[in-house]
This record gives C-alpha cells, sequence and structure tokens, in this order.
C-alpha cells in the first residue's frame, strides 16, 4: 500500500486493541454508538496490509449491504483488494456451501429456498393432505404451526417442551403436531426443499460430521470476523466455533445490551459462553460514544445497571451537555399523538429537518392513532416495521415463474401459478403437478397435459412465458420482464390498487438488472428481501418523518427520538410479564430505542389510557409509566407533561450538570477498602471489598452492592 493507515490517529485506545490484535480469539464488547463498524472496517485493512490475502478473511454479518459497506469503506481506506474479502450472512455462506455439497445431504444442487410465506403454505397442505387437524376442537393457524416448527428447530427444543412453555393453549395438539413436524421434514426432502431454518442446521451439520469440509473451510477462510454476535443462535454459534476450529482467529463483535431477536432463537448469552468456547479469548471493551450526549449515555447506562445478567459497561463521550431525557405525561392517547405534531412543526419553524425526528414504539399498531394525525395535519412520514414487500402476493407470484424453471420439483411455486390460470383449482393443478412429476416433464411441456381441452388457452400461455424463460441465454432481467409481461393482465383482474403494485413488480425489473445469473437473484431476494418497497430507492421517500418499531429502528440514529406508550403492559408488554427472561429483553429494547437519539429523547405516555387492574389478569403488575423509567435514579430524567398555555411547551425541572467521567480503567490495585469511588451509572459509593485483581464490591449511596469486574467497567477515585 502507497500509504500506511496512521491507526493511532485515527482510533481511540480500546478500538487500536481490537485492531491490531490479529492472532487468536477477540470478544470485542461494544456498546451501542461506540464505533464497533469502524473497528471492524480498520481491522480488514490492517490484516490486508500485513500480507493477509483478502480471500482468507471472513466477515459474516446479519445483513449483505452491511458486510458490502464495511468492505467498501475498508477499500477506501487501504486499497481494492479489501473488496476480495468474503463478507456476507450465515445464511448466505451456508447456502453457497450447501449447494456445493448438497449431495452428502442427500439433496441435488438445484434445491429451492422457502421463504417464509413459502413455508407457511407446505405446512397448510400438509395439515390438510394428512388430515392432521381432524381429531382436534381447535388447531394452531398456519403462522402458529410455522412459529412452532421454526422456534424448535432453532432453539434445538423438542415441540413438546415449546409448546408446554409457550403455546399452552394448544398443549393438546402436541402429538398432531409432532407427525406434523415429521411430514414437513418428509416432504422437504422429497421436493428437494430447504427453509430458512434448515441452511444453518445443515450447514451445521455438515460441519460438524465432515471433517473434510471443515478442513477445507478452515483453510479458506483464515481470519473470521462476526458481527453483532450478540444475535446469533446456539446453532450459529457451534458454526463459528467449526469455522476456527483449526486456526481460532476469530473475532466477535456484540453488546449483549442490544439482544433483542429472542423470538428468532438468538440468545444473547453466546457473548457470555465465547470465553469457554475459546479459553484463550481477550477481551476488548469500546465504551466511548460518538453518537450521543452524556445525559443520554447518562440514562441508557442506569437503564442497563437494572440488568440481571449483563457485561457490565459505561458508555462516555466527550458530548458532555446536552438536555437530560424527558418523560412527557401526555395524558390521553389522542394528546400524544398532538404533542407529538406540535413538537416537530414548532422544531422545524426553528430551521430542523422533518429527517431529524423518530417516533420509536414496541409494536406496530401503537402507531395507529398518531399516523391519522399526521394525516390530518398534513405531515409526511414513513412506517417500518409492518408491510414486507416479499411477502406481498404480485411479488410471489412472479417469482413463482422463476422457481419452477430452476426446479420442476418446486410443488408450491407450481401451485401458485397454476391456480392464477383461469379454470384450475386445487384439484386440477395437484393433477397436473403430480403428471408432471410422474413423467418427469419440464414446464415447458404444461400445456400437453392429458386434461388439457381446446378452449384452455390458459395452460398454452403458461406454457409459453415458461419456454421464453428458460431459454439458453435469458438474462434475469429478459425472464422478470417476460414473467411480469404474462402477468399483468392477471394482476389488473386480481388487486384495485394494480396501479401501486405495478410499480413494486418495475422495482423488480431494475432489481433483476444488476445480476448476471436468474438462480442468483431469485436466491438474493429469499435469502435477504428488501422489507418494503419503500425501502428500495430511498431517495423517492424525500423528507419524510420517521415511524418504526425499535426492531426495525435497530443500528439506526436520528436527531430526536420520541418513544411511545412508555407504559406497563405497551412497554414492557404484557406478554413479557410470564418470565424474567422477558423482562429482561423488554429492557435491552428500551435500550436500543433511545441509543438511537443524538441530542434529545422525550419518552411519552398516556397516563389516562392505564388499565385497570382486572385487565391484568392474575399478573398483579401496575399499570402507569413503564416500571423500567419509574426505577431510575431521579437525576437520570426530567418530568412533566404536554398541557399548558399555548398546548405544546413541556413543564420540567433544571437537570442537574452530569459528571464527566474519565476514560481510563481504574485497577484493584489503586484501590483499597474505604476508598470513594464515582461510577458513571450508579453514582458515589464506598469500595468495601477486594475479591480479585479485576473484581471489587462497592457500597453505592443509592444502590447498595454491587460487584464490578473493573475490566468491564469505569470507576473514578474520588
Amino acid at each position: 500500500m502507497s500509504d500506511r493507515i496512521d491507526y493511532e490517529k485515527v482510533l481511540n485506545p480500546a478500538q487500536l486493541k481490537a485492531v491490531m490484535t490479529l492472532e487468536g480469539p477477540v470478544l470485542v464488547i461494544a456498546g451501542a454508538g461506540s464505533g464497533k463498524t469502524r473497528t471492524l472496517v480498520y481491522r480488514v485493512a490492517r490484516l490486508v496490509e500485513t500480507g493477509v490475502p483478502p480471500e482468507s478473511i471472513l466477515l459474516l454479518t446479519f445483513t449483505r449491504k452491511a458486510a458490502g459497506e464495511m468492505l467498501e469503506r475498508a477499500a477506501g481506506l487501504a486499497d481494492e483488494r479489501c473488496t476480495r474479502v468474503s463478507g456476507g450472512t450465515f445464511h448466505s455462506l451456508a447456502h453457497r456451501v450447501l449447494r456445493q455439497n448438497a449431495s452428502v445431504l442427500g439433496f441435488h444442487s438445484s434445491f429451492t429456498v422457502l421463504d417464509r410465506a413459502d413455508m407457511e403454505e407446505v405446512i397448510q397442505s400438509l395439515v390438510k393432505e394428512n388430515q392432521i387437524d381432524k381429531d382436534s376442537v381447535r388447531f394452531p393457524k398456519r403462522g402458529t404451526l410455522a412459529n412452532i416448527l421454526s422456534k424448535s428447530a432453532n432453539l434445538q427444543q423438542s415441540i413438546e417442551a415449546l409448546m408446554i412453555e409457550e403455546y399452552a393453549q394448544f398443549v393438546e395438539c402436541v402429538p398432531h403436531m409432532k407427525r406434523l413436524s415429521e411430514a414437513y421434514v418428509e416432504h422437504k426432502k422429497k421436493n428437494q426443499l430447504m427453509d430458512y431454518d434448515d441452511l444453518i442446521i445443515l450447514f451445521r451439520q455438515l460441519l460438524s460430521e465432515n471433517e473434510e469440509i471443515r478442513r477445507q473451510l478452515n483453510e479458506q477462510y483464515q481470519y473470521v470476523m462476526v458481527d453483532e454476535y450478540q444475535d446469533t443462535n446456539a446453532i450459529q454459534a457451534d458454526i463459528v466455533k467449526w469455522l476456527a476450529s483449526r486456526h481460532r482467529n476469530i473475532m466477535v463483535v456484540g453488546d449483549d445490551s442490544q439482544s433483542i431477536y429472542s423470538f428468532r432463537g438468538a440468545n444473547y448469552k453466546n457473548m457470555f459462553d465465547f470465553p469457554v468456547l475459546f479459553p484463550e479469548t481477550r477481551v476488548v471493551k469500546l465504551e466511548e460514544n460518538y453518537r450521543s450526549t452524556q445525559p443520554i449515555l447518562t440514562f441508557t447506562n442506569a437503564l442497563m445497571a437494572q440488568a440481571q445478567e449483563k457485561y457490565t459497561k459505561c458508555l462516555f463521550t466527550e458530548r458532555t451537555h446536552g438536555e437530560i431525557p424527558r418523560v412527557v405525561d401526555t395524558r390521553s392517547e389522542p394528546e400524544q399523538a398532538l404533542f407529538i405534531c406540535r413538537f416537530v412543526k414548532e422544531q422545524m419553524k426553528e430551521g430542523r429537518s422533518i429527517k431529524d425526528f423518530a417516533v420509536l414504539f414496541r409494536a406496530a399498531h401503537h402507531s395507529f392513532e398518531l399516523e391519522m394525525e399526521l394525516t390530518r395535519q398534513g405531515i409526511p412520514y414513513v412506517k417500518y416495521g409492518g408491510f414486507k414487500f416479499m411477502e406481498s402476493a404480485h411479488i410471489k407470484d412472479v417469482l413463482a415463474h422463476l422457481r419452477v424453471i430452476m426446479n420442476r420439483n418446486d410443488t408450491v411455486s407450481w401451485g401458485r401459478i397454476l391456480r392464477l390460470v383461469k379454470g384450475v383449482g386445487q384439484v386440477k393443478s395437484q393433477s397436473i403437478i403430480e403428471w408432471l412429476q410422474s413423467n418427469k416433464s419440464l414446464g415447458q411441456d404444461i400445456s400437453e397435459w392429458p386434461g388439457t381441452k381446446r378452449k384452455d388457452k390458459g395452460l398454452k400461455s403458461l406454457s409459453k412465458v415458461l419456454t421464453r424463460i428458460s431459454e439458453k441465454g435469458v438474462s434475469p432481467r429478459q425472464a422478470i420482464e417476460s414473467a411480469i409481461q404474462y402477468y399483468e393482465p392477471i394482476l389488473k383482474e386480481r388487486f384495485d390498487d394494480f396501479p401501486k403494485r405495478q410499480k413494486d413488480l418495475e422495482q423488480l425489473i431494475t432489481m433483476a438488472g444488476r445480476y448476471k445469473r436468474l438462480r442468483t437473484f431469485v436466491d438474493d431476494l429469499i435469502l435477504e428481501p428488501p422489507t418494503s418497497s419503500a425501502d428500495i430507492d430511498p431517495e423517492e421517500r424525500g423528507d419524510t418523518l420517521t415511524l418504526s418499531t425499535v426492531h426495525s429502528a435497530k443500528g439506526l440514529e436520528w436527531s430526536v427520538v420520541f418513544i411511545i406508550w412508555a407504559m406497563e403492559g405497551y412497554f414492557p408488554s404484557t406478554k413479557a410479564y410470564s418470565n424474567q427472561e422477558g423482562i429482561e429483553e423488554e429492557r435491552r429494547l428500551m435500550y436500543v430505542a433511545a441509543t438511537r437519539a443524538k441530542d434529545r429523547i422525550l419518552i411519552c405516555y398516556p397516563s389516562a389510557e392505564s388499565r385497570p387492574a382486572w385487565q391484568w389478569g392474575d399478573v398483579g403488575y401496575r399499570s402507569g409509566l413503564s416500571s423500567f423509567v419509574r426505577a431510575l435514579p431521579n437525576d437520570v430524567v426530567d418530568y412533566g407533561s404536554s398541557i399548558s398555555s399555548r398546548g405544546s411547551t413541556v413543564v420540567h425541572r433544571v437537570a442537574p450538570e452530569p459528571v464527566k467521567y474519565r476514560a481510563a480503567r481504574t485497577h484493584s490495585s489503586e484501590l483499597r477498602p474505604g476508598d470513594r469511588v464515582a461510577h458513571p451509572a450508579f453514582g458515589r459509593g464506598v469500595v468495601s471489598k477486594l475479591i480479585d485483581d479485576e473484581k471489587v464490591e462497592v457500597l453505592f449511596r443509592d444502590w447498595g452492592r454491587k460487584l464490578l469486574h473493573l475490566g468491564y467497567t469505569s470507576l473514578e477515585k474520588i
């Protein structure tokens, strides 16, 4: 490289340690806004700079877009070789390896990947075909069935145990569910199908059972890095273990406080188990925050101080001044919506852009009243966390025509496109599929089905479009254009809002134009679909207010963040009270919401909407302001009301100046029992006991006794 990077100048001490530690296992605990992406980017650059071939570096992230952006940044810092680093998701890596080694598992390399909607359709067809629900008074709906099978697979938990724990209302269906699970596995194998869960489960199976494949991958990827490790499940943790089993050059980066996907099987405890898998692990903590003001970080530190199990860390920043987070009682839900609209409008008059604001909520339906008020007042907004682009019927219809070309055994897609043909229903489509399979016919032969009548033009038209799509040399763009041209009359007949849906199909053409191979295009859409049509082209959205579920907001940031419905039963949700793990995840969800803010947080709750005690069943928890906020020290937040003579100002008291804590670590050798210390989250205290070289017990004035690991926290000796 012509210009070497001055790492000491561009990285803080903790980031530098992570970047320069190239050999052996490393666990990076990266607090929100602490520059974890920057750390990964510079580490890629450093590896390439030291002579490591880019092809032998593997960067695993939870979206391929994230991996691509990191590698582009690394290339800009170092040289173009960084773009040759292998980057992607667990599922994309698994997909690539499984395509190459499908025969080892008894599959053809042309297997089809089922998305969630396809999975539900297969399950429902198996329920009907095998009359699995015939003896059941109330059988779960297809979405619930898919949830049970998927979560059982991801958690590696028996269906019976999972249903007793989470679906007790269907416990009498356990025998039926076991039959369904067996039928589902058999159906997938017979029809060359894999769902999302199969990709990583079978990938792990390949790694654990086949030493040669394990050796090849260890030799191919000599350095492995994993982003968002707190969001991995036990299966993915095993994959990480096997990928680095020989060279042990593995770095994982994550924040246990931001683990919010347990419903997908994610397990934040993987962060704690990593040093068990790799006993020689070096731990690096990133605590200096580059996003938020200190009052916001003091709030988030205090919030997570309540957590039962955590890597204790205290975020700090050079932005020591700022507004203390406000808790706003809006009394009613309509007033909550009005308050947000008034606040945003007033701020815009003072020169702020509408793009600086975001409203975050626990569940998608919490924003309905706000959406109506925004519409009434003519305030443009975009919402995340609801509509899914790839789950819409018109997108799935078009893609199904491509999928049958790539896998003629894909009965789900065959059923879908056949039922679009006039005069073809469930029975006739099943008969056609059976004929195709028994005669090993190609899709283009469908017009020769013996049941075809002279007047049946539908099957002939379908045969023609499948012939065009399957012609040699047809590009993905041409294939999509042919499928859409055939499908447009059907679209106009089936949907009243067909102009809007046509625009979605046009986006498919644009996307297909970026690919050379049809299979790669379709696999990419299934493995990592866009979440909505609005996500495809950000330039078209213009200036809008962002409304989002907290889950959809993870990884993003805004200057001003509203957190609405911060009430018991809403945030945390009622469902969370069934166990302590649920409450802990809700707390982490609140932490993620708060750490999206750069300058201001406004936490809103409509107190008059509190639920009567009888609506809480036997839980016995009080409604009203969220217990997460109520438990915070008084000087961490400001309390006020949205009601005033102008109808917009928030009454609040003056907050004390935040204490600025130094970043330097205190070693236990510097402390003695009786020493007075200050902690960013717990405040002032006295050292009561030295446990060992790394641990110390402190008696805090407001929090009582706390055992602190000095490698994971900051103490200032007073």
